[in-house]
C-alpha cells in the first residue's frame, strides 16, 4: 500500500476489523466462484469435436475443470487419446482400453492387441479400460467379453495401472471374474448407473465410483440419487466424469429435486445452457454435476470437489 494512503497509528479505530472481514470474506467467495474439478472421463476423441476441441478444452479449463482424461474404448480411440495427451501436456490424459462393445475387434485381429498394449505402456496413458461387460447390448457376445476383458486385468496387474471398468446388467459375471485375479490394482467403476445393493458390492471391495450427468435421469427409489441421500457413497471413495458427449446433465428435468436445482449456481448453469446440449455434451457441464452431487449429500460443493479431485490425482497420479 502507498505510505500516504496508510491511517496514522494513533486514528485507527475499531470499525476498521470488520471492514477487512468483509473484504476477506468478497476475497474467498471469488476464489470459489470456479469450483476446481477433475474430469476422469471424456470422449473427446469422438468426431463431435473434431472442429472446435482447442475451444472445448479451452472452455473446459474457464469453468474450473483443472484436468480431463480421456478415454481410450479401441485400439485406434486409445492411440488418439494418447496423441491429445501429448498435445494438451498436464491438462488431458489418456486410457487404454477395449469397450465391452469392441471386444469383437480384438478376437477378430489378435494381432491388434499388442498395439493396445505399447499404447498402454505410455507415461500419458494413466489407466487401462473402459473394459468390462455389458449385456443390456449385443454388440460383442458375452464369451469374447469376458475374454477380452480378463486381458485387459492382467495388462493392468502387469503395468500397475488403474482399471476403469463398465458394467451393464452383467455385476454377478463381472464380480466373478474379479475376484479370481489377486494384487489387483485400484479398481473404478465408471458411470456407475446401478442399485444402491449394487454399489455396495463395489464399496465393499474397496472399489471406486464414478458419477455423471445420469443423476438426472435416475427416478428410482434405489439407484443413484439413494447413495448420495442416504451417504452409502463415501466422499473417500467418489469421482466424477461428464462421459461427453454423452450423459447431458438435464438440470431441467422434472423428477430432480427442487433443493439440488437451487444448488446449482448461475455460473455452472451458464455454461452448461450455452455450450452443452442433449446431442453433444461437453466437459464444462462437470461443475453443474458437482453441485448436484452436494445437493444430493448435503454438502458443499467445495468438499465433493476438492475430495474428488484429491481421489483423482492420488489413484491416477496426475501431475
Amino acid at each position: 500500500m502507498d505510505p500516504s494512503q496508510q491511517t496514522p497509528q494513533e486514528t485507527v479505530v475499531a470499525p476498521v476489523a470488520p471492514l477487512l472481514e468483509d473484504q476477506l470474506e468478497l476475497d474467498m467467495k471469488h476464489c470459489f466462484e470456479n469450483l476446481i474439478v477433475i474430469d476422469v472421463g471424456a470422449n473427446l476423441t469422438n468426431k463431435k469435436y473434431s472442429r472446435d476441441l482447442d475451444s472445448v478444452v479451452q472452455r473446459a479449463r474457464d469453468a474450473g475443470v483443472q484436468k480431463l482424461m480421456v478415454h481410450g474404448t479401441s485400439v485406434k480411440s486409445s492411440k488418439e487419446a494418447l496423441r491429445l495427451s501429448r498435445i494438451y501436456p498436464d491438462i488431458i490424459y489418456s486410457t487404454a482400453g477395449i469397450h465391452p462393445h469392441d471386444s469383437k475387434s480384438i478376437v477378430e485381429e489378435p494381432a491388434t492387441w499388442f498395439d493396445l498394449e505399447h499404447i498402454a505402456q505410455a507415461q500419458e496413458c494413466v489407466a487401462i479400460g473402459p473394459c468390462g461387460l455389458d449385456y443390456q447390448r449385443d454388440f460383442s457376445e458375452p464369451d469374447a467379453q469376458r475374454q477380452i476383458f480378463a486381458k485387459q486385468l492382467h495388462l493392468a496387474i502387469r503395468l500397475n495401472k488403474p482399471l476403469l471398468i463398465h458394467e451393464r446388467s452383467a455385476q454377478l459375471d463381472l464380480l466373478e471374474i474379479l475376484d479370481k485375479f489377486e494384487n489387483l490394482p485400484p479398481v473404478i467403476i465408471r458411470g456407475f448407473m446401478g442399485t444402491a445393493e449394487e454399489a455396495l458390492k463395489y464399496l465393499d471391495r474397496r472399489f471406486y465410483i464414478s458419477l455423471t450427468g445420469y443423476l438426472c435421469k435416475d427416478k428410482s427409489d434405489t439407484g443413484v440419487r439413494r447413495l448420495l441421500e442416504d451417504g452409502t457413497l463415501p466422499l473417500d471413495r467418489l469421482l466424477v466424469e461428464t462421459d461427453a458427449p454423452f450423459m447431458y446433465p438435464n438440470t431441467r428435468a422434472s423428477k430432480l429435486p427442487q433443493h439440488v436445482k437451487t444448488g446449482i449456481t448461475e455460473r455452472s448453469l451458464l455454461y452448461l445452457h450455452r455450450y452443452c446440449t442433449f446431442q453433444r455434451n461437453e466437459p464444462c457441464s462437470l461443475p453443474a454435476i458437482v453441485e448436484m452431487i452436494a445437493a444430493f449429500m448435503k454438502k458443499s460443493p467445495d468438499e465433493v470437489a476438492l475430495a474428488t479431485a484429491f481421489n483423482a490425482l492420488k489413484l491416477f497420479g496426475l501431475s
